[in-house]
């Protein structure tokens, strides 16, 4: 048997074989069939959470979603980022001729084939996104948004080549690489604590033996973190938001209420000047957004007319009063979930689905709201100090 990829550890009278794997490879898959079925291990440990484990065991499970409930309960921007890695996987995955995630599966397969123990190893995704979200400002948000989505709609053949580099980093890592090397701090959450997180599930696996189907990527990590103890339950908590974006968000639209109130006071036709500037830059900026994402009419006036507003309550959005509107207006169909993970493969298809233009919506009338934001209240300081 091929030792390449393999990495074996002893340890506490338990041997752990980690398999570093590239997750759009057919060698991979190969690689741990051969593994599983020579070692019989006890158990088989893969790269997975629940959520991505039904996926690959039971298809898509798009069209069981409520997207008025996602836009509600404010996740239609990690699901965007949950699509767009998704898009990512499965392009590189059919440009080579595989199924997406085959050496997950086969792992899974050749457990049970063997008798083994199946355990999935990874955080839950949404979990690792809120923790890689939390850290961003608006910028940083917006850049993570930019790259991904032009990492959907990239037409970049992969060489052989690119795909061995592949190898030592996995989908997420793929897509973020750029992207951590502008935000170090993002490593943490992305790598490191996955890292901690995956060798403590290992490590707990029953049985002597343990054979781990792992992205190349966290087999250095993991080697490390195998020999130390880690708090699985502090690992999945999603750290409270600090204050002050809070208090931030609460004193900008107090603080420009404040200065229009008391130009209007001083000088009236400056102060109706002042309000005009904030409904304007605020509602077409939105509307800007959702126009873009090709939102119904009524969907691009209610962001016109919702941003003004929501940007004086750091507790609403507008786009997800323009979403809620889209939705409603456009609901989409069984087949629109059904498609959806083949439509992101292309601008067309992404903008055509009527759920994924939903989330664009909400994403982009949301952005060109802050930025009217910063714009129309820049304006109303402007105005407020010439007529001082």
């Amino acid at each position: 048997m091929v030792e390449e990829n393999i990495t074996r550890i002893e340890l506490n009278g338990k041997e752990y074989i980690l398999i570093g794997t590239a997750h759009v490879s057919k060698h991979s898959a190969e690689q741990v069939k051969e593994v599983i079925e020579a070692e019989r291990p006890d158990s088989v440990c893969v790269e997975l959470d629940e959520q991505r484990y039904q996926t690959i065991t039971e298809g898509s499970k798009w069209k069981e979603m409520d997207i008025i409930q996602v836009i509600k309960q404010k996740r239609a921007s990690l699901l965007l980022m949950n699509l767009a890695i998704s898009s990512f996987q499965n392009r590189m995955a059919k440009e080579l001729g595989i199924k997406a995630g085959q050496e997950m599966i086969q792992g899974i397969e050749s457990a049970k084939e063997v008798g083994a123990h199946l355990v999935l190893a990874d955080r839950n995704i949404q979990i690792t996104f809120s923790r890689i979200w939390g850290n961003l400002g608006l910028k940083g948000k917006a850049i993570l948004l930019s790259q991904i989505i032009t990492s959907i709609f990239s037409r970049e053949s992969i060489s052989e080549e690119e795909l061995e580099k592949l190898k030592q980093q996995d989908t997420i890592t793929a897509m973020l690489n750029e992207f951590t090397e502008t935000f170090p701090r993002l490593k943490k959450p992305l790598i490191d604590e996955r890292d901690q997180y995956l060798a403590q599930k290992i490590k707990d696996a029953p049985g002597q033996k343990i054979v781990a189907v792992l992205g190349a990527a966290h087999v250095p990590g993991i080697k490390e973190e195998i020999k130390k103890e880690h708090d699985l339950k502090k690992l999945r908590a999603i750290p409270p938001k600090s204050n002050w974006p809070k208090i931030i968000g609460w004193s900008i639209p107090v603080l420009i209420l404040a200065i229009i109130l008391y130009t209007f006071l001083s000088n009236p036709s400056a102060g109706m000047a002042q309000t005009v500037s904030w409904i304007l830059w605020n509602g077409s900026m939105s509307a800007l957004g959702a126009a873009i994402a090709m939102g119904h009419p009524l969907t691009i006036l209610t962001a016109f007319l919702a941003a003004p507003i929501t940007s004086l309550n750091p507790l609403l959005a507008a786009g997800w009063f323009a979403g809620l509107t889209q939705a409603y207006i456009r609901r989409p169909s069984v087949k629109d979930f059904e498609t959806l993970s083949e439509d992101v493969f292309s601008v067309k298809g992404f903008w055509n689905n009527k759920v994924s233009r939903i989330l664009l919506i909400v994403v982009l009338a949301n952005l060109g709201s802050s930025l009217g934001t910063f714009i129309g209240g820049a304006d109303v300081i402007r105005v407020f100090l010439e007529n001082l």
